[in-house]
């Protein structure tokens, strides 16, 4: 392993909806958190070695790291226009990781598995090829737990942590608000408002507090209209968890249809 000179921070970021930043967008609904993602390279200021990420897609029954060494694409989202199934993102993988990920979730009391036939889903190669166009970062995903517990991908998060000092990026890609019956609808704003500054509130807290508060998230203010299911919360668990005591900070902020979304950055 190396270990670099300064530890990665984390991130938390959106990856919108299906393909929609490879499709005619005549509102602009996605423009601002495209640009937002085409920054993060240049904001982060370095290159890493690797990054890990975990998507909102992809639920197993313990955690499971993806090991191919060349995934394709899971193109996971329908009823899209023809071209949205064509694109192309040939990053490697990184076989490497995905077997230090292992040992790491092993140590932490986990009983990972492992697979080489799974491609990228949308939660990965959607916001990933606005990040990274050229495709020569390798990368390496890790599912969420279909129990879909907080207290449990938290401490998969702290399992991880060593790995901000081996040059390795972690990436948590969900949304802040997830709620597709409503999101087009006009229905719970409000209530997707409550939820979005309890958020960023509650992430800008010292660790201990904001661990606390992300294992009671369900309580919230507008929690179950903005999340009726918690996979695209609980990436941000898992990144909240491997920032250890990195101060977290909001880095997007945007309304896309009176829902707010944001993104958030550890360290």
């Amino acid at each position: 392993m190396t270990i670099s000179s300064a530890p990665w921070p984390t991130l938390f970021i959106p990856h919108g909806g299906g393909p929609c930043f490879f499709m005619d967008d005549p509102q602009q609904l996605w423009t601002r958190m495209g640009a937002y993602l085409r920054g993060i390279p240049d904001a982060l200021g370095r290159r890493p070695k690797a990054v890990l990420v975990v998507s909102g897609h992809w639920l197993e029954s313990v955690p499971t790291v993806q090991a191919g060494a060349h995934p394709g694409l899971l193109f996971d989202y329908y009823n899209f226009p023809e071209h949205t199934y064509q694109l192309t993102w040939p990053a490697p993988g990184a076989p490497e990781l995905a077997a230090r990920v292992g040992e790491l979730l092993r140590i932490g009391g986990f009983e990972p598995a492992a697979e080489t036939a799974r491609g990228w889903d949308h939660g990965v190669f959607i916001p990933f090829k606005v990040m990274w166009p050229e495709a020569d970062v390798p990368v390496m995903q890790l599912s969420l737990q279909k129990d879909l517990d907080p207290a449990t991908h938290l401490a998969m998060g702290r399992t991880l942590a060593p790995l901000r000092h081996e040059d390795v990026l972690i990436v948590g890609s969900g949304m802040s608000y997830h709620n597709l019956k409503n999101f087009f609808s006009g229905r719970g704003d409000a209530e997707a408002a409550a939820f979005d500054t309890w958020l960023d509130e509650t992430l800008g807290v010292s660790a201990p507090v904001r661990e606390r508060r992300l294992v009671e998230w369900a309580s919230a203010p507008g929690a179950a209209s903005s999340h009726p299911e918690a996979e695209h919360l609980l990436p941000l668990h898992v990144v909240v968890g491997a920032a250890g005591d990195a101060q977290g900070r909001r880095t997007y902020h945007d309304h896309i249809v009176g829902k707010p979304i944001s993104g958030f950055q550890f360290g």
